[in-house]
């Protein structure tokens, strides 16, 4: 049902009730029952006609809970002219202009830290998926390659080079869980950050001319748009490593698929892409690049626990008029 159960079918022309939760995208199942239980939610995604529902109830919406992919858009922000607080379920938020929303006393949150681990844990099991091969070997075996000739000597991962671009709660996850593999650690950052052992470099090109490979855990948007572009692949070199946990839109893809095509980069292990669910064909063709699904806080204690986020950040403004974890004001 678009709307919930608890609550019947609106009528065209009729008001609905004030303090109205916005379903902007698909979310956990379990998490769509409860804001349903808890609130008179509308699911935008599901109405025959989103349109024609925002021009006689977008008034009646005080949240939108939306997802770090769908964001809320401008054209949307303007229907729901008693919008208070926007919720992603996510850490991401550059779908949704932030800047423009704070203008119009909108505040906006998103779900950080309950998914560092994960993603941390995936982006370390991809370094080393991509310097030691393991897809590529899994694949060789099934393929009964091994039966005619031995696995090609991938790279070692312990003592290597590692640089994190972007020192935030992830990177440093990362930088923490590399330290056990005896590796020399580096990171680029807008500003340096204190209290930690790594070396700080001023550009991501100096980061990649610095090391064997890179973990990408910068934030999306417009300000990181690009940031590994054809010069940093290029200061990687033909025998560096790049590993995307963040966005599709960090990195250059055109340039990384020129670079993987020319043998220009050793590996890529990619969470994410630009134009997801869509991977560029010499991706898909490449041996030496890990592909998935952006799946890096895709575990069912993560993901739990990014609904229950959500449904406190949802409960906190209901009540108090303020979010649990709005976006810091360094990332507006």
């Amino acid at each position: 049902m678009p709307i919930s159960d608890a609550t019947p079918e609106i009528s065209p022309g009729v008001s609905a009730s004030p303090a109205t939760v916005l379903q902007v995208s698909p979310l956990l199942p379990d998490l769509e029952r409860s804001l349903a239980e808890r609130y008179r939610t509308v699911r935008l995604h599901e109405l025959p006609d989103p349109a024609a529902y925002l021009r006689a109830h977008g008034g009646d919406v005080s949240v939108a809970v939306t997802s770090a992919r769908y964001g809320v858009g401008n054209e949307l922000m303007d229907a729901l002219p008693r919008l208070g607080a926007i919720v992603h379920f996510g850490v991401g938020h550059e779908t949704t202009d932030v800047v423009r929303a704070r203008r119009r006393g909108i505040d906006v949150g998103n779900t950080p830290d309950v998914l560092t681990d994960c993603v941390a844990d995936l982006a370390v099991g991809a370094l080393i998926d991509s310097l030691r091969r393991l897809s590529a070997a899994d694949r060789y075996v099934r393929a009964g390659g091994w039966a005619a000739a031995p696995f090609p000597l991938a790279s070692r991962v312990s003592g290597r080079r590692i640089g994190i671009l972007g020192l935030g709660h992830i990177g440093r996850a990362v930088a923490r869980r590399l330290e056990g593999f005896g590796v020399e650690v580096s990171y680029c950052s807008r500003v340096p950050v204190p209290d930690v052992p790594y070396r700080h470099l001023p550009s991501a090109e100096a980061l990649a001319t610095a090391c064997d490979a890179i973990v990408v855990t910068v934030a999306g948007g417009a300000g990181t748009d690009g940031l590994v572009s054809a010069a940093v692949l290029e200061a990687l070199g033909p025998e560096g490593h790049l590993v995307n946990v963040a966005r599709g839109s960090v990195i250059d893809e055109s340039a990384l698929v020129a670079a993987v095509k020319a043998g220009r980069i050793a590996g890529a292990a990619l969470d994410v892409f630009a134009d997801e669910p869509h991977v560029p064909q010499p991706l898909l063709d490449s041996d030496r690049v890990v592909l998935l699904p952006h799946i890096a806080s895709a575990t069912r204690e993560t993901r739990e626990a990014m609904g229950d986020l959500v449904l406190r950040n949802v409960e906190r403004f209901m009540t108090e008029g303020v979010l649990l974890t709005p976006v810091p004001e360094a990332t507006r």
